[in-house]
C-alpha cells in the first residue's frame, strides 16, 4: 500500500526552490526559509510568477518521484513537470482505445458521475438530519433535493449518450448549488451564493470552492500519472489542449467529499471570513495571500484523516483517495473488473 506522503506548497512570491542534499531548500531575498526531505514530499506546487526552480531540484524530483506544479496566484494552471512517462504503453493504449469509444467511456463515466450525485446527496442527508430541526424550511429544501439527486443517480445508467449524461450532471449541479445556501450555519450574507460561477468567481463561497477544486485537480492528475494514465485523455471531459481531462473525470467524485465539505465546515466554523478575500472592480473576488495559508493547511488536515474505503476493504487516508481510485480504474481498463468501482462515501 502507497504511504500518504505531503504536498510542499510555496505561496511567497519570489522564491528560489533548490536542491541541498537530500533535501528541498526554500531561499527568498538571501535567506533559507525552509528545508523539506524530498523523501516526505509527493508533490510540490507554487503560486505565482516570480517563482524560480533549479535544474537539480527537477532532476532530484524526477529522481524521488515528486511532481512540480506552477500555478498563477489566483490558482490558475501554468505547467507542470514530472520526469519521464510512468506506467506501461498497453495500460495508455488501452486507455486511448476506450476514451475513442462513446459506448466505452460512456460505462466509465456513469459509474462516475452516479458516485457523484451519491457523495452530493449524502451531503444534503446529513445537513438535513443535523440541521433541519432549527428550521422547517431548510428541512424541506435539503431533503426535497436529496431525493431530486436519487432519481438523478437512477437516470445516469438510462443515459444511451455522453451527451445525455452530462446533462443529467449538469441538472443535478443545479439543483445542488440551488439549495447550497442551506448548508451554510453562519449569518454572514456576504457567503450567500447564487448558483456557481467559476472563471472568476463572484462571491467568497465560489472563490472558494474554485480554489480548493485546484488542488483536488493537482492531486488526481498526479494521482492518474503515478499509475500510468494519461491525465489529459478522459472519458468524460473532453480532450482539450492543456487540460487534464482525466484528471477532471476521476476528481468529480471527490468533489463533495473533498472540496465541498472542507469549504463548509471552513465557513460555518468561521475558520474563513469574509475579510479574507479581496474583492476587485471587475467583481472578481479571491482570497488573499495569507488566507490561502490557512486554507492549504486545513487542506493538508483533511488529507491526513483516516477513513475505512468499502471496496478495498482496507483504513486509508483521504490523501490516499486519489490514489487508490486511479489504480482501481488502472485495474479496470486491464480488464481485472467487470466495472469501475466509484468510490462511494458513507
Amino acid at each position: 500500500m502507497k504511504t500518504h506522503l505531503n504536498t510542499l506548497f510555496v505561496t511567497l512570491e519570489g522564491t528560489y526552490l533548490r536542491k541541498d542534499g537530500a533535501a528541498v531548500e526554500i531561499r527568498h531575498e538571501g535567506e533559507t526559509k525552509l528545508r523539506v526531505p524530498l523523501h516526505n514530499l509527493e508533490g510540490i506546487v507554487t503560486y505565482g510568477w516570480d517563482t524560480t526552480v533549479s535544474a537539480s531540484l527537477m532532476a532530484g524530483c524526477h529522481e524521488h518521484g515528486v511532481s512540480i506544479t506552477f500555478l498563477t496566484p489566483h490558482g490558475k494552471f501554468i505547467a507542470s513537470s514530472y520526469g519521464g512517462v510512468s506506467g506501461n504503453i498497453l495500460l495508455r493504449r488501452e486507455q486511448y482505445r476506450r476514451a475513442e469509444s462513446e459506448a466505452a467511456s460512456l460505462s466509465i463515466a456513469q459509474n462516475m458521475i452516479a458516485a457523484k450525485l451519491h457523495n452530493t446527496r449524502t451531503i444534503l442527508q446529513r445537513a438535513a438530519r443535523d440541521h433541519g430541526s432549527k428550521s422547517a424550511e431548510r428541512a424541506y429544501a435539503l431533503t426535497r433535493a436529496a431525493d431530486f439527486l436519487a432519481s438523478r443517480i437512477s437516470a445516469c445508467s438510462r443515459t444511451t449518450s455522453l451527451d445525455s449524461l452530462r446533462g443529467v450532471e449538469g441538472e443535478s449541479a443545479a439543483a445542488y448549488f440551488a439549495v447550497f445556501n442551506h448548508l451554510l450555519t453562519t449569518d454572514d450574507p456576504n457567503f450567500q451564493i447564487i448558483g456557481r460561477s467559476k472563471r472568476p468567481p463572484l462571491n467568497r463561497t465560489n472563490a472558494l470552492l474554485s480554489f480548493l477544486y485546484v488542488l483536488l485537480a493537482h492531486d488526481c492528475r498526479s494521482a492518474c500519472e503515478t499509475v500510468g494514465l494519461d491525465p489529459q485523455s478522459g472519458f468524460l471531459h473532453q480532450p482539450r489542449s492543456g487540460r487534464h481531462s482525466l484528471a477532471l473525470d476521476l476528481m468529480e467524485e471527490f468533489r463533495p467529499i473533498f472540496a465541498d465539505r472542507l469549504a463548509l465546515s471552513l465557513i460555518n466554523r468561521q475558520q474563513i471570513r469574509a475579510d479574507d478575500f479581496e474583492v476587485q472592480q471587475s467583481g472578481a473576488v479571491f482570497l488573499k495571500p495569507d488566507s490561502r495559508k490557512k486554507i492549504l493547511t486545513a487542506w493538508q488536515e483533511r488529507k491526513q484523516e483516516a477513513f475505512h474505503h468499502p471496496f478495498i476493504d482496507e483504513k486509508i487516508t483521504y490523501g490516499l483517495l486519489p490514489q487508490i481510485q486511479a489504480r482501481l480504474l488502472a485495474r479496470y481498463l486491464r480488464n481485472d473488473y467487470d466495472a469501475y468501482p466509484a468510490f462511494l462515501s458513507k
